[in-house]
């Protein structure tokens, strides 16, 4: 298995597929780093060799992946809560950021429905 930027790449998949495995690099990402690296993106990673990878590898590090990303990422949403702007609520209350109705939909968010509560009232004025 070929490790690139901390993480196992699988063996089976095709190059630029396999790249996709790590956080940070979809598809277009992953298309232009095989070609930067002049791989073809159709090879599977097991028939690679080491040069090429070595290749890749210098390729992903130019950009920003995994733990890196992932800090940068959360000290943003981290800096929206501080400062109190709109977002910065809707992150700390769990609720969708970029204007989807909560009224139905929104279940990703929000999590699972929570059971109304119903109280057994007696049937007439007491």
């Amino acid at each position: 298995m070929a490790r690139i930027a901390g993480i196992n790449i699988p063996n089976q998949q095709h190059a630029e597929i396999a790249l996709t495995a790590i956080f940070g690099i979809g598809r277009a990402r992953a298309q232009a780093i095989c070609a930067a690296a002049s791989v073809q993106g159709t090879r599977k990673i097991k028939d690679l060799t080491d040069a090429e990878l070595e290749r890749i590898r210098e390729g992903v590090a130019r950009f920003t992946v995994e733990g890196d990303l992932r800090r940068e990422v959360s000290m943003s949403i981290k800096r929206l809560m501080d400062l109190g702007c709109y977002r910065g609520h809707r992150h700390r209350k769990g609720l969708p950021v970029r204007g989807q109705r909560t009224r139905t939909n929104a279940r990703t968010r929000k999590g699972p429905r929570k059971q109304a509560v119903k109280l057994n009232a007696p049937a007439g004025k007491a």
